[in-house]
């Protein structure tokens, strides 16, 4: 039986909340406010990774504990949505996800500095300016003189990267279902809902320019 080890910890659960009800007749609805307070309790949780093997029991503790798990689960959501978006985008001359996300968000502006655009893309100044590049290359957006800062240009989308992206975005509908997966509609907005509070999170630390090295990160996360 695959799954003794988790009927072994239920079952343990289930005695300690025995113990605290003094034999009381209980239901599931009692029970699962019991562990999901035990859960919150502790800071890791049992959890399996198919990644991992058998070795270094201490190691995969730690790498379970749910704030580790949950950037880990991150890093390969992250992963699966780029290959997706690689495989849309091929024969386009859209050749990443920064480039798709960089055109669509020019789609709803007249025009952006592109210091500006490359900082709503969430991108470091080096790998949004080569992607501001190839877009100008391909004819996709155009560049031309700020108006209120000489030393500045702005970019615009051009009419055929309007074409492009309008072709591109049927096929991008069916990544998005795709990195939704075989969730129900109501875990879809639980988890839209999540979601966006993390990036509301992490994008005013971003606009703020709050992390620029490890010590930001080591102070900003001993504030939560």
């Amino acid at each position: 039986m695959k799954s003794f080890k988790l009927v072994h910890q239920l079952l343990n659960l289930v005695e300690e909340f025995e113990d605290e009800n003094d034999g009381k007749e209980l239901c599931l609805t009692d029970f699962s406010g019991f562990l999901i307070n035990h859960l919150a309790q502790s800071n890791s949780v049992t959890a399996s990774d198919v990644r991992f093997g058998k070795n270094e029991d201490d190691s995969q503790q730690l790498a379970f504990q749910i704030d580790n798990s949950i950037g880990r689960l991150f890093i390969y959501m992250s992963r699966y949505a780029k290959s997706y978006i690689k495989k849309t985008l091929d024969g386009t001359a859209l050749q990443s996800p920064e480039d798709f996300t960089c055109l669509a968000i020019l789609l709803t502006h007249d025009s952006l500095s592109k210091s500006d655009l490359i900082n709503r893309n969430i991108q470091e100044k080096t790998s949004g300016t080569e992607v501001i590049r190839r877009l100008l290359q391909a004819g996709l957006v155009s560049q031309f003189d700020d108006e209120n800062d000489k030393r500045s240009k702005r970019v615009s989308i051009t009419e055929q990267g309007k074409q492009l992206l309008y072709r591109v975005f049927d096929d991008m509908n069916d990544v998005g279902k795709m990195v939704a997966g075989n969730l129900s509609f109501s875990e879809k907005l639980n988890l839209q809902y999540l979601l966006q509070k993390l990036d509301n999170f992490h994008y005013k630390l971003h606009e703020d320019k709050a992390i620029l090295e490890k010590d930001d990160i080591r102070f900003h996360a001993k504030m939560l």
